[in-house]
């Protein structure tokens, strides 16, 4: 088969917000959905960016495994959405399992799982699930397409145990409703495998990115979410028995 190659747009050394410890973030070209706050939107193509061998990549993240083992670091899948090119970065992850470094893999999970999935989600250490939205209509609304594959995604995490944070953004009159995060709460509150529900703050902070690329961005005159807010939006996830934390993005 030769040596996989993926798209690829940029590096971030030392991340220390993508999994646990010092890790080195590769953000993969390409997503499926459109979503309205997206603050990577020059991501969403998946022809563009620069062309890396598998190798190549190894060789960039095996630079940093003295950080990764003082501090139970790793590598992060990141995007876009990187399940887009699960060949490619499931042989990645090989690599890094059989060198004794962590993995982990920020997705949507907004595809069907396939085989290629499936070889993906059992090399991978950790996943960083977005939720965008529990409500199917308000999801397609935020992101234009549906949950349902999302949803089933993460009930296969669930099922094969395989270690999961939940992420979600908190975007005033968009995914801040009691409702629709109580529904969520629920969600998480039936799988085995969350260890954590991390609450980000909505920001516009890639609002020009948008801009450059003669788009509009359809939520300028909507407000980050104050630290008030953040905490009335923590408060409907009390249920929980697993750590909620409140973070920007």
């Amino acid at each position: 088969m030769g040596d996989q190659k993926a798209q690829v747009h940029s590096f971030e050394s030392f991340g220390t917000v993508d999994g646990p410890g010092v890790r080195l973030v590769i953000f993969f070209q390409g997503c499926h959905l459109s979503c309205r706050y997206c603050h990577n939107r020059d991501l969403w193509e998946s022809d563009s960016g620069t062309e890396y061998t598998v190798t190549q990549l190894f060789t960039e993240v095996k630079k940093y495994k003295p950080y990764f083992q003082t501090s139970g670091g790793g590598v992060t899948a990141s995007g876009g959405d990187p399940i887009l090119q699960a060949k490619a970065i499931s042989a990645l992850f090989r690599k890094c399992r059989a060198a004794g470094i962590h993995t982990a893999l920020d997705t949507s999970g907004g595809v069907p799982i396939t085989p290629d999935v499936e070889e993906l989600l059992s090399v991978t250490d950790l996943v960083l699930l977005d939720i965008k939205q529990i409500d199917d209509e308000k999801h397609r609304d935020l992101t234009g397409i549906s949950n349902r594959c999302t949803l089933t995604f993460a009930k296969y995490l669930s099922t094969h145990k395989i270690p999961a944070w939940i992420r979600y953004v908190v975007v005033p009159k968009i995914t801040d409703s009691e409702q629709d995060c109580r529904k969520l709460s629920t969600l998480i509150e039936s799988m085995e495998n969350v260890e954590k529900l991390e609450l980000l703050a909505f920001h516009k902070m890639g609002e020009f990115k948008w801009e450059q690329l003669g788009e509009q961005y359809s939520l300028h005159e909507t407000p980050t979410p104050s630290i008030s807010d953040m905490e009335r939006v923590r408060s409907y996830f009390s249920q929980l028995t697993i750590p909620v934390c409140t973070a920007e993005r």
